[in-house]
């Protein structure tokens, strides 16, 4: 199953040359400040720079005042819905969410009753996998890493479309629909084989069922028994509806946006937004969330006492404690200020299914971590930013409760946001028609002084 590393020789050249790659991509950081380079495509003042335009979706965290950035409360929006109120629509209808977030986003419409009807049949019509597919791209070779399967997954789709490269909004719709409903069954799968290949479990296979939402056929595939209560279901749905998008500037969605403007297929775009995902400082920071909160629960003693958990998140930021980053994981976001509207929402949720599942002691904790997180930044950073928790701070937490393994929590992610992802690929289709092509100013060493030296002289 797998592949060598090589002879204790080769390795030692390996180790060799890397020191020398990484010796040949050092650049002078302050190189960056005088050619004003806009690193990670933010400016000075950490605001996103203006790449691009979308009817998708806003995030909004502040407003700008005569140059000045001004922190307002959290605002996510859905075309042109706030996220509050799309969430209390159907909610209070007592209704899944999450495939008439689907209609909305790629639409750009609120469906009708027969109309959202329509597309749940389309995409019961398309959540099983061809035939084969399973075996020959899953099983057969499974990955210790669900994202990386389901980017394999997502590729190899293409050799299952009859169609795979026609350019046609109409044909990208048609493939866009097809994987977010194949995406669930895909990870299903791809957990179910990881859990026998590499932790000797048993395995099972269970075919998605039509008339089940989305997160309800998650649930009964990843799950030997397939049963599942309707507020798991429902608690699922509403972290699918809030991870859905986040508008263009997102990394995964830019790289979207970014492949998608060379002109190539729909699986390649895709898998280029999965790769992004699987990243611990994109779609998989709540597992460095829940690592961290793992190594609070072991070293603060009383877990009611805040001074004894304020000392130690100053020793995290003080790199004197957890991996020694200096970061407080789920704290703090590139845009939001006052509050993450996502946060609020699952925060929410979380404490509901805390004192439902008998975690109140532990939901406490969480509560008081974010609480005194804010203190200790400005007492320790002293940089008078207005941070807040991020989504990333209780997503995990809710995902535990669930029962969901920690090796779904990224992958749940993709099967949300690839909803976003497709919206932003027709939009770049539709009205992007360049090329995204940014500059870099070569400040190479002058080593050789431009001329080539041959081999018997170096």
């Amino acid at each position: 199953m797998f592949v060598s590393d090589g002879s204790n020789g080769s390795m030692e050249i390996i180790k060799k040359l890397s020191c020398e790659s990484y010796e040949a991509s050092t650049i002078d950081p302050e190189l960056y400040t005088k050619y004003n380079v806009k690193r990670g495509l933010r400016n000075a003042d950490n605001t996103g720079v203006l790449v691009g335009l979308t009817n998708v979706g806003d995030v909004r965290g502040y407003i700008m005042e005569e140059n000045e950035k001004i922190p307002i409360e959290g605002k996510l929006i859905y075309r042109d819905i706030d996220i509050y109120d799309f969430v209390n629509g159907f909610t209070s209808e007592h209704r899944f969410g999450f495939e008439e977030c689907i209609y909305l986003l790629l639409t750009g419409n609120l469906p009708t009753e027969s109309e959202l009807n329509e597309l749940v049949n389309v995409l019961d019509e398309y959540r099983r996998l061809p035939d084969g597919f399973a075996e020959n791209m899953i099983l057969k070779a499974p990955s210790p890493d669900i994202m990386n399967k389901l980017q394999r997954c997502v590729l190899a789709s293409y050799s299952y479309d009859s169609n795979p490269e026609e350019q046609s909004i109409e044909n990208t719709f048609r493939q866009c629909l097809r994987l977010i409903a194949q995406l669930p069954t895909m990870t299903a799968y791809a957990y179910q084989a990881r859990a026998h290949y590499y932790e000797d479990k048993s395995l099972y296979i269970h075919n998605p069922q039509k008339g089940l939402s989305t997160a309800e056929n998650l649930l009964q595939m990843i799950r030997p028994d397939t049963k599942y209560s309707r507020l798991e279901a429902e608690i699922l749905d509403l972290n699918l509806v809030i991870h859905a998008e986040h508008g263009g500037g997102n990394n995964s969605t830019f790289a979207i946006h970014v492949v998608t403007s060379t002109g190539t297929d729909t699986y390649s775009a895709m898998s280029a937004g999965i790769g992004s995902l699987k990243g611990p400082k994109h779609g998989g920071a709540n597992l460095k969330v829940m690592d961290m909160m793992d190594d609070i629960k072991n070293n603060v003693n009383d877990w009611s006492n805040d001074k004894e958990i304020y000392d130690y998140l100053v020793k995290i930021l003080n790199k004197e404690a957890y991996d020694g980053s200096g970061l407080i994981y789920g704290i703090g976001h590139a845009v939001y200020t006052k509050s993450d509207p996502r946060a609020v929402l699952l925060k929410k949720k979380a404490e509901e299914l805390a004192y439902e599942k008998g975690h109140e002691k532990e939901f406490e904790l969480y509560r008081k971590v974010e609480e005194l997180s804010l203190q200790a930044f400005e007492d320790v950073k002293k940089n008078g930013k207005d941070m807040c928790a991020n989504v990333d701070f209780y997503s995990g937490f809710v995902y535990s409760m669930l029962n969901i393994p920690k090796e779904l929590y990224t992958p749940i992610f993709a099967i949300s946001r690839i909803v976003g992802w497709s919206a932003h690929r027709i939009e770049e289709m539709v009205a992007g028609k360049k090329i995204i092509r940014p500059a870099y100013k070569n400040v190479g060493a002058k080593k050789y002084a431009g001329k080539y030296i041959p081999i018997k002289k170096r």
